[in-house]
């Protein structure tokens, strides 16, 4: 099925201006829609993503929240963490200073790696979460697929390194970015022109900084060591937000099969399945995305007060 959304698509609209959070021994960057709206959201991009990754979703949505998308440490603009630590459990903790910092409780959005942060964020701290999106969530799930596979390479000490290395020697960015690209997207000649050139530049960038191919690997070591623990199953099911879970039926990296675990886990929770859409939906199909997220933060505004 082709993606609806993907006719007539007038071009991406300009990234949200970059600031910097100085959170005493943690330094984020991030991107945020002007001041407004009295509901706030934060938004937790995947590996090898960036905050970038949440711009044409957060324009939709600026009337309705001001979002705020930080970079995780180590990717995108943000500089690596002082502890180096970039476990599930890093980034949560990481994410939970930078919400308290932005002003909780937040609707918390996150894309595969993100959402299983934000999972674990939602868990350990119910205070700072409003609603719960969570697009394509890195989930533990051990079926075996290519994408996967092409992960859990990284968790192979001394190999991942190698590969990293040599990949951004011997292949350019442009290559590398559209096999991303093909890997991620449903339909990989969807991308806008100017997306593509702003990633080929992205990439370029972050080639050069010395730390790049160590938060990339360490980030996937990190998911990739939560696919042999329970952990992350059972902090869904103690998720008190309303939760919403969006999966493309094109993901190749995680099994859309996994909504069904989902929909029997999370306490509070709605399944969106788009048929034509890969592993980032958010980028794909941010309007349907922003319709369904927006039905999601109004019910909470609707619901009463828990006492």
């Amino acid at each position: 099925m082709t993606n609806p959304m993907s006719q007539g698509f007038s071009g991406p609209v300009p990234d949200w201006p970059s600031n910097r959070a100085d959170l005493g021994d943690l330094r984020l960057n991030y991107r945020s829609t002007p001041p407004g709206p009295a509901e706030k959201a934060v938004m937790i991009h995947g590996l090898a993503g960036s905050s970038t990754n949440w711009t044409d979703l957060s324009d939709l949505l600026k009337d309705e929240v001001r979002t705020f998308a930080p970079d995780l440490p180590g990717a995108g603009w943000s500089p690596e963490p002082g502890d180096r630590d970039y476990s599930v459990s890093g980034h949560a903790r990481s994410m939970i200073r930078f919400i308290e910092w932005v002003g909780g409780p937040v609707h918390l959005f996150g894309n595969s790696l993100g959402g299983a942060v934000s999972v674990r964020v939602a868990a350990w701290r119910p205070d700072l979460v409003k609603s719960l999106t969570l697009v394509s969530p890195a989930m533990p799930d051990l079926l075996p697929r290519v994408g996967p596979a092409r992960v859990a390479l990284t968790a192979v000490p001394g190999l991942a390194e190698f590969v990293v290395r040599r990949l951004s020697v011997t292949v350019p960015p442009e290559k590398r970015i559209q096999a991303t690209m093909s890997m991620c997207y449903g339909e990989a000649d969807c991308v806008h022109p100017d997306r593509l050139a702003a990633a080929i530049e992205e990439l370029r960038r972050r080639d050069d900084l010395p730390y790049s191919a160590s938060a990339m690997i360490g980030s996937a070591r990190g998911i990739v060591s939560e696919y042999f623990r329970p952990d992350l199953w059972r902090e869904a099911a103690r998720v008190e937000a309303p939760t919403l879970v969006i999966h493309g039926r094109r993901d190749r990296i995680v099994d859309a099969r996994m909504a069904v675990r989902a929909s029997q886990t999370f306490p509070d929770v709605r399944i969106v399945t788009l048929p034509w859409a890969g592993h980032v939906a958010q980028m794909e199909s941010p309007r349907i995305v922003a319709r369904e997220a927006r039905a999601l933060i109004r019910e909470c505004a609707d619901a009463p007060v828990r006492l």
